[in-house]
């Protein structure tokens, strides 16, 4: 279980293959899955950005200087223009090859065109800034249905790819970085102190008067929430504690590797994550959730989703659905739109101020989510 819960590789895997080779010769090659539509009101922009932070070299390569690769998905004024591509072909090999999906193009996932225009001019300044931490092994790609979405709500969401944490990152000299970390025994450890210095140098670089990209004013830096998957759970919390910038945080399905600090975290915090795992007192409870709640001394809450897998919080099972994945008892699909709803109500609620009767008990729309009482 706690393998499970390290590696977002390990969860996808089991969750996105692997699938056979077609059987008849002449069987078409699969088309490209299709992510789900955002459900916001806002087309959506977005931009790549590779950023250096000269002060610190890479702790997994400390012979390089610590350099990120960056997704910001923002509200646009058109949907008009060309749709971004959800990875390039190089990633899409190392990918589709460490989640081990067989008999399908190498560049598959390269053909998958996103919802987001590349480029497009922003519809407005001031926006509240979600960032986005994926699991380890996975690349911030992984994370798109969400990004996307929380966009056309009207957030500004920058998504982050770990170097050397994830099994594909390029870069733009034509680099495809692998996962270095993936191999050190003791990596996970690391893991949340790493990507909390990542978060506060994306935070640095996007707001300010000289921002990397965007007009300045762009993100109102009063206005930061964190949310990640896995480990990007543990590190939201990580970072929270690190950072006084962030105001709220999700841990979506992530163990807390590193423990939250006796002083506790005292800004909101939701545990979203897989019933089968974090239901208090179940055969299959991972207990540092229990372990580490009185130290979340601010407004909280913890929910636990039926049918869910660790992988349910990614993209990765509403694109396998489409690759012939086998049935589980909360589809891809579904599991987005729970997420979604979810995410953006906490965010919502906590960045904009907007009462959010979603998070206060259960729910006839979404009755797969329950809300733990712990003592």
């Amino acid at each position: 279980m706690i393998k499970l819960l390290l590696s977002g590789v390990v969860a996808a895997s089991v969750a996105f293959g692997p699938l056979a080779a077609p059987a008849h010769a002449s069987t078409p090659a699969p088309s490209a899955p299709v992510l789900p539509a955002p459900t916001g009101p806002h087309p959506i922009g977005t931009a790549t950005l590779h950023l250096v932070d000269s002060s610190r070299a890479d702790p997994w390569t400390p012979a390089r200087r610590r350099e990120l690769m960056v997704t910001l998905w923002y509200p646009a004024r058109t949907k008009t223009g060309t749709r971004a591509r959800y990875v390039t072909p190089a990633e899409s090999a190392q990918l589709l090859a460490g989640l081990q999906v067989e008999g399908v193009p190498t560049d598959l996932l390269s053909r998958i065109r996103t919802h987001a225009v590349t480029g497009a001019a922003p519809s407005r300044t001031g926006l509240p800034l979600v960032v986005l931490s994926p699991g380890f092994g996975l690349p911030r790609s992984s994370l798109t249905s969400l990004g996307e979405d929380l966009a056309s709500r009207g957030y500004a969401v920058a998504g982050i790819d770990h170097t050397y944490e994830s099994m594909a990152t390029t870069f733009p000299d034509g680099r495809t970085t692998t996962c270095t970390a993936c191999d050190i025994e003791d990596s996970p450890g690391l893991v949340p102190a790493i990507r909390s210095a990542d978060v506060s140098f994306v935070i640095d670089r996007l707001t300010g008067p000289r921002p990397a990209w965007g007009p300045p004013g762009l993100i109102d830096a009063s206005k930061i929430g964190m949310a990640g998957h896995s480990i990007g759970g543990n590190s939201a919390a990580q970072a929270m504690l690190d950072d006084p910038r962030i105001d709220a945080g999700v841990n979506m399905d992530g163990a807390f590797i590193t423990p939250i600090a006796a002083s506790g975290l005292a800004r909101p915090f939701m545990l979203f994550g897989a019933a089968d795992t974090f239901t208090p007192g179940s055969p299959d409870e991972e207990r540092s959730w229990r372990d580490n709640w009185p130290r979340l001394t601010g407004w909280k809450r913890w929910a636990a989703v039926t049918g869910a897998g660790h992988e349910s919080f990614t993209d990765y099972p509403a694109l396998g659905d489409q690759l012939g994945m086998p049935d589980r008892a909360l589809k891809g699909a579904r599991a987005v739109d729970v997420t979604r709803a979810y995410v953006s109500a906490f965010f919502d609620r906590h960045l904009r101020g907007r009462v959010q009767p979603l998070l206060d008990g259960r729910s006839p729309k979404y009755p797969e989510v329950k809300f733990q009482t712990v003592g």
